[in-house]
């Protein structure tokens, strides 16, 4: 365990810094040598992070975007990847095995937050070094649970030699395992209902295609977009699907609610829109469907961007 008061000096930035390591004398070496060397110690960090890579977001604004996407806490371990020993030995025995990978998978956003004396810009140091102090980091390793809100659920500072199963059980009680509702956001369903309670579980916002009722045409359209790669794997990892009919001509609530929905107007022939609803009463984002599934995609996209800037910036204030 190190703590990072004796290890790191903030500057005026509140950028964390390692004090930088003795440097030996090269007046043996030749220019080939050095080059070699540098060449394998690059090689040598990059084979000891690769694991982690495959799996690990950097980003803390990407991680809170997938965790809010996905109803999952994050995961964070805040790493010297060239400098810390033990934080080295916490993923030799518990980040890289079996126990640990296979206990994440479905429950966590995995996030790393590393501050190697070299390798990374100072931005990209001052944004790592800011997730720090707001999370009151002061000895690396450290492991936090960071709730879906952005508020700590757990925390764990330093490594003792825990093995991966005693480690990972003091996360596991504040992790809800995956249920059937969370598996359930991953299907196209019938009705508003459903919708509303299946994203009420798995904390996800709700797509909905809506048309009139009896409209072949209007239903071909929707079938071929559901089975649009690009967009059936891009809903499928942000949002709730449902279809629906523009109004069942009932006069019930959800008939009330859909009408809303599409703000008071009436679906022309052959007509799908989208519509991005939390509680399945208020519209947050439309377009139509008679786009190319590529520009749909990118209008959700940008409107889940903007959803997260707005987020992000309302938990500064």
């Amino acid at each position: 365990m190190i703590n990072v008061r004796n290890a790191v000096r903030p500057r005026r930035s509140s950028t964390f810094l390692v004090p930088p390591t003795s440097r030996p004398r090269l007046g043996r070496f030749s220019a080939q040598r050095v080059a070699l060397a540098a060449i394998l110690a690059a090689t040598a960090l990059c084979c000891g992070t690769a694991s982690a890579s495959d799996r690990w977001l950097t980003s803390y604004e990407e991680a809170m975007e997938k965790a809010e996407e996905t109803g999952r806490p994050v995961l964070t371990i805040f790493t010297g990847s060239d400098w810390c020993p033990h934080c080295r030995t916490l993923e030799n025995n518990v980040l890289e095995t079996e126990t640990f990978l296979d206990w994440a998978d479905g429950r966590v956003v995995l996030l790393m937050i590393d501050l190697p004396q070299q390798g990374i810009s100072q931005a990209v140091r001052s944004e790592r070094s800011q997730v720090c102090i707001k999370y009151g980091v002061r000895t690396f390793p450290s492991a936090l649970l960071i709730g879906t809100d952005g508020q700590k659920l757990a925390v764990q500072s330093g490594y003792t030699g825990q093995s991966a199963t005693t480690w990972v059980a003091q996360f596991a009680s504040h992790v809800p395992a995956p249920t059937a509702d969370t598996a359930e956001a991953g299907r196209v369903l019938p009705s508003l209902d459903s919708a509303v309670e299946t994203a009420r579980t798995a904390q996800r916002p709700i797509l909905l295609l809506v048309s009139k009722s009896g409209d072949l045409k209007a239903s071909s359209q929707v079938a071929s977009l559901i089975k649009d790669p690009e967009f059936e794997a891009f809903v499928h990892d942000h949002f709730v699907v449902a279809t629906v009919p523009a109004s069942s001509e009932t006069g019930s609530q959800t008939d009330q609610n859909i009408e809303h929905l599409l703000g008071g107007g009436e679906l022309g022939p052959d007509a799908v829109e989208l519509i991005v609803t939390d509680d399945g009463q208020t519209p947050l984002f439309s377009q139509s469907a008679a786009q190319p599934p590529q520009r749909i995609v990118n209008g959700l996209r940008r409107f889940l961007m903007a959803r997260q800037a707005a987020r992000n910036f309302s938990q500064r204030r």
